[in-house]
This record gives structure tokens, sequence and C-alpha cells, in this order.
């Protein structure tokens, strides 16, 4: 069965994006053709990148580093839950995803984002990190709005047309992860 990971992009206190993972989980969970897992980069505490370059799959100094790769390798695809921070995603979402290099290869991707502009931002300086590391971004994302799909700016309210954005992002990650599985197992 297809493992697709949901990464929580955001380690701060009081965050958002632990409410909007939470929610992208419950709706993956329904599906049937797909395992799910939520990883909470708070679980993988990544000192600023303290491995030697290029990392090569496998040969990890760091304790710290060979748990993440193996929760990174575990998957066949990705949801990215990221907040958007100063036109950017966060510092600790993008330090996690330099740690790792042949891990990343060959797997789908989609984002779903949270800002004042619904973090179109942070996906976009996404989409050309991750187009580095020989992931297909799907084309759908889910962008939420700090203004309408949260009350107070805090708590997370969802409308319905962001349940349809997302179920389409989650049917074109699961389509790319299965057909990017022949180049994951020849690598």
């Amino acid at each position: 069965m297809t493992r697709i990971g949901i990464i929580l992009g955001s380690t701060r206190p009081n965050r958002n994006g632990e409410q909007v993972a939470k929610w992208v989980y419950d709706i993956a969970s329904r599906r049937g053709d797909t395992e799910f897992e939520l990883v909470d980069l708070r679980d993988f505490p990544l000192p600023h990148l303290d491995e030697p370059l290029p990392p090569t799959m496998g040969q990890y100094q760091g304790e710290h580093t060979k748990k993440w790769a193996e929760k990174i390798g575990s998957f066949d695809g990705f949801v990215i839950v990221t907040p958007e921070y100063n036109h950017g995603t966060s510092g600790v979402l993008k330090n996690a995803i330099d740690y790792l290099y042949a891990e990343w290869n060959n797997k789908a991707v989609g984002f779903v984002s949270y800002g004042g502009v619904g973090g179109a931002r942070a996906v976009e300086h996404l989409r050309l990190v991750v187009g580095e590391l020989q992931m297909a971004d799907v084309r759908q994302q889910v962008a939420l709005s700090l203004i309408t799909e949260f009350e107070n700016f805090s708590v997370f309210k969802p409308g319905d047309h962001s349940v349809d954005s997302l179920n389409t992002l989650l049917d074109q990650v699961v389509a790319w992860s299965g057909a990017l599985a022949p180049l994951r197992a020849s690598a």
C-alpha cells in the first residue's frame, strides 16, 4: 500500500499548523487506498545542518539524522503543511528538508499552506527546493488564509471549498506516488 507522510512544518509554540495538519490527516485517513502518517517536526529535533555533505543514503553520522532518514525513507510521497513566515517557509522545515537528499528522490509532494495570503509565497519557495531534490510536486495546492479560514487568526475553521481542494491534492499525490514507484524501485 502507498504510504504518504503528512509533515507538520512548524515547531512554534501555539502554532496554527497543528490544527491544519490534524485536519489533513483526518480527511486523508478516510481513504482506503493509502496509508497516511502525521510527522511532526517537534519529534525530530534536528540541529542546524551538522552532517557532512554530500550526504549519501544510509551513511549518516548523527543518530538524529539516521532517525529522520529512516522516517522519510519509509514514505512514497508527502503532503507538507507549511506556514508562511516573511514570504517564505519556516526555517525548521527548510532545515529538515536539507538534511537529506536521496530519501526524497522520486517521490510526490503536495502542499497545504497557511498565512496572510494563504501561504502562497512559502509554497513558491518550496516548489523550487523540492525540484532540486528530484521530487514531483503536484499542481493542486490548499492555500488557507488566516483571515478567512481562522477565527481570530488562531482557531482553524476550514470552508467546504478547502475540503474539496484537499481531496484533489490527495488524489494527485497518491497517483503520482504510484507513478513514480518504478523509479524508486530502480534507485
